[in-house]
């Protein structure tokens, strides 16, 4: 993890109506009893103190932040580093377009209250993470991260297509489009996901690794099922009304070719690795085919079957059976 370490709008885009989750997922969470969740504020606290007096302002904060500052804050070569990261260039123009964008975020620390309820209520008993905001200074590769109980999320991560930096970066304009403040909940729930179960290797079949993508977005979207599912895959709205309309003509090209049990590394790359298309197809079309696919065979799986649970289809490792009761077959 690169974490600076010692030792939105800003309301997600929950649209009623726009998703095609199953009606199992739409559950009543209104008796779950959590406090409005918080989501505390590193990003500012830290670059609120004044350099001059650096270790004073650190042994300030220190009670509220102790993830990242339990340590002997009076040792010269750490206070050095930090006002290096604190004076970075970099960082400043981060920290800034993060203040102007994420001042507000009650809605953001509304929409993950409801997330967490409905964690709670699959997951009854279980420990919710403190949540913390932070400058991460451009770790694209993990916007989000879950550590000691505490979830981090860094904001700069999420500061829209718009954010010069991101294109001087050399990111791709399908992972730019991906970092708006719409993004935040979805990128949190799967990493949630991942921690609730933990990432094992599926099997070689194209069936057994879509029918794995398909269940962690199957986990989202049981946590956040009246967002839109565009959000929760990270498609644009064109690649979504792509593969709304063209799915029956995807998965007959898999079963017409008898791809579904190919175990070709190469091609099942170019169903499940991310892209700005996929290149079998179009350049309207998504990348991440196979995961599309392999959630919706999940979501018929679970709406199929009322005696399976969302915990026993995440751990079901049977994929040739989970196929076979879901009775998928997309209209044409």
């Amino acid at each position: 993890m690169r974490l600076f370490l010692f030792s939105f709008t800003l309301c997600l885009a929950i649209l009623s109506g726009c998703s095609n989750s199953s009606h199992r997922l739409d559950v009543d969470v209104s008796r779950i009893n959590l406090p409005e969740l918080k989501i505390h504020r590193y990003d500012v606290d830290l670059f609120n103190i004044n350099l001059s007096q650096l270790q004073l302002g650190l042994e300030s904060i220190k009670p509220a932040y102790r993830f990242f500052l339990d340590t002997d804050l009076s040792d010269p070569a750490k206070l050095n580093d930090m006002k290096a990261y604190l004076e970075s260039p970099r960082n400043l123009g981060f920290h800034k377009a993060v203040d102007s964008a994420y001042s507000q975020i009650p809605g953001l620390e509304k929409d993950l209250t409801l997330a967490m309820k409905h964690y709670l209520y699959y997951y009854p008993g279980s420990k919710i993470p403190r949540i913390y905001a932070y400058i991460s200074g451009g770790d694209y590769d993990f916007p989000v991260q879950f550590a000691d109980s505490v979830l981090l999320i860094g904001l700069d991560n999420y500061l829209g297509a718009g954010f010069k930096p991101y294109i001087a970066d050399g990111l791709p304009l399908y992972r730019i489009s991906r970092m708006t403040s719409s993004d935040i909940i979805p990128d949190c729930m799967k990493v949630l996901g991942k921690i609730t179960y933990p990432e094992q290797f599926p099997g070689n079949t194209l069936l057994e690794q879509m029918i794995d993508a398909g269940k962690r977005l199957l986990f989202v979207d049981a946590m956040i099922p009246q967002t839109e599912d565009r959000l929760k895959i990270g498609y644009s709205k064109e690649q979504y009304d792509w593969i709304v309309k063209n799915e029956a003509h995807v998965w007959a090209a898999i079963i017409d070719n008898r791809m579904l049990y190919t175990t070709d590394g190469k091609l099942i790359r170019s169903f499940l690795a991310d892209g700005p298309f996929a290149a079998e197809f179009s350049k309207e079309s998504p990348a991440r085919l196979g995961e599309w696919l392999g959630w919706q065979i999940v979501r018929k799986y679970l709406e199929n079957n009322p005696e399976v649970t969302l915990q026993e289809v995440m751990n079901e490792k049977n994929s040739q059976k989970i196929l076979n009761l879901s009775h998928y077959k997309p209209e044409k």
